[in-house]
Parts: C-alpha cells; sequence; structure tokens
C-alpha cells in the first residue's frame, strides 16, 4: 500500500500520527509526505531569518522522516500562517497525488474543534479542506485542471479512501505501543520548536494513552485515532 500525508507544517506529521507512520512502515507500506508549508513562521528565536527558518525546518523534518522510515517528502512551497483552500493549493496537491498514486491520503481536519483548539490552526483546517476537494474530485477528474495532463502527463487517480487524524468524530485507531518511542524521537528532531523537549513524552503519552482509552483498547496501550473517509 502507498500512503501519502499531507499536512500544513513541518512537526505537524508527528504530532499527528509518526506512531502510525512507523507502524506502516514496519509492515512494509510506502510512506510519502507532503508539507503544503516549509514552516517558516514556525521558531521562538526572532534572530532568525524566516528563509533560515525554512530550511532549519525542511532539515528538521527531512530527519524525523527518516525516524520513522519515510524518505520521500514533498513540499509545495506555500506561506506559513497564510494557507487558504484556494484553487491553487487544491491543484498542488492534486498534482502531488496522481504523482505518487497513494492508496490512501491521510490529512488533518478541516472541522475547527473547539473542546481543543490547538489542532484547528487556521493552516490546519485550510490543509484539511483542500486535500479533502483534491482527492474528491479533482485528481480523479481529467477535467479538473487539464494542464496536469495536457503539460505535465499527470493522468487522473483515484484515492479509495482518506484517513483524517484525531477529531472527536474518529472511528479508528493504530495501536502505536510499540512504536511510541519511535514518534518522540522524530519529534525532537524538530529542535527548533522545542521550548520543553524534557517534557515531551510525558505529554504525548498522556494523549496516546487518552486516545487509546477511546478506542477501548486494553490498559497501558497508546494509540492514535482517525476518521475514514470512503471516496471508492
Amino acid at each position: 500500500m502507498r500512503i501519502l500525508i499531507v499536512v500544513a507544517h513541518p512537526d505537524d506529521l508527528d504530532f499527528g500520527c509518526a506512531g502510525s507512520t512507523a507502524t506502516w512502515t514496519d509492515e512494509g507500506h510506502d510512506v510519502i509526505y507532503c508539507l503544503v508549508t516549509d514552516g517558516q513562521a514556525g521558531g521562538f528565536d526572532e534572530s532568525v531569518p524566516r528563509d533560515e527558518m525554512a530550511r532549519i525546518r525542511q532539515k528538521e523534518q527531512t530527519a524525523a522522516a527518516a525516524v520513522v522510515g519515510v524518505t520521500e517528502l514533498h513540499f509545495l512551497g506555500f506561506p506559513d500562517g497564510r494557507v487558504e483552500a484556494t484553487l491553487d493549493l487544491r491543484k498542488a496537491i492534486s498534482r502531488t497525488i496522481r504523482q505518487t498514486t497513494p492508496d490512501r491520503v491521510v490529512t488533518q481536519s478541516p472541522q475547527r474543534d473547539l473542546n481543543r483548539i490547538y489542532p484547528s490552526h487556521p493552516d490546519h483546517l485550510a490543509v484539511g479542506e483542500a486535500t479533502l476537494c483534491a482527492v474528491y474530485p479533482d485528481a480523479r477528474n481529467p477535467f479538473a485542471f487539464p494542464e496536469l495532463l495536457a503539460e505535465e502527463d499527470l493522468r487522473p487517480h483515484a484515492v479509495p479512501e482518506i484517513w483524517i487524524m484525531g477529531g472527536p468524530q474518529a472511528d479508528a485507531h493504530v495501536d502505536i505501543t510499540d512504536t511510541f518511542d519511535r514518534k518522540i524521537e522524530a519529534l525532537l528532531c524538530h529542535e527548533s520548536q522545542m521550548q520543553d523537549p524534557d517534557g515531551m513524552a510525558d505529554r504525548l503519552r498522556e494523549w496516546a494513552r487518552n486516545s487509546a482509552e477511546a478506542a477501548n483498547l486494553p490498559e497501558g496501550r497508546l494509540a492514535e485515532r482517525f476518521r475514514i473517509v470512503n471516496t471508492a
């Protein structure tokens, strides 16, 4: 199986599903990353130029990807903090889908969660919405962005399913108990974003424990949760 994960920023992949990604690559699946921005609006050091921050974050994400078995990354170069679900973004994601021909696309939720605001960053919402539109109908429709076929020879591709990370409507899970340490190792690659690296593991373990409990897994297990949308 080929799995394409589409997110807004470097480190979104690792917070959202690095444990699942490690599980999937261990099972022999090909996982590919698509990052809409280079994360140039991130970090805490105001002395770092924004173009340099983008280079730093690309390097950090590439290292984090390697920890969980991912070597193919696509950076789309949209401006961090200003992402909108435009036709240009839909086209860019559709291009990546046609290039990589995934069997599953994983992305962020397009729905704002008022109970837990942090996953509902405007860039995340926009990427979730644009990705859903790219999967259906854009990437599979030869008459949507016809220049992708006519000028780039990228044939339409239909993705059978979308997995949306987390959210209150999650209806599936991946047990990440055995890959949790690699999730933390991947997250710690994002040094420019870490204000409390020593507390990272405990915070993430609590989140994963709560997700496992919500998925009715046995005590002591850890999980990441998703909502599966069938598009076949």
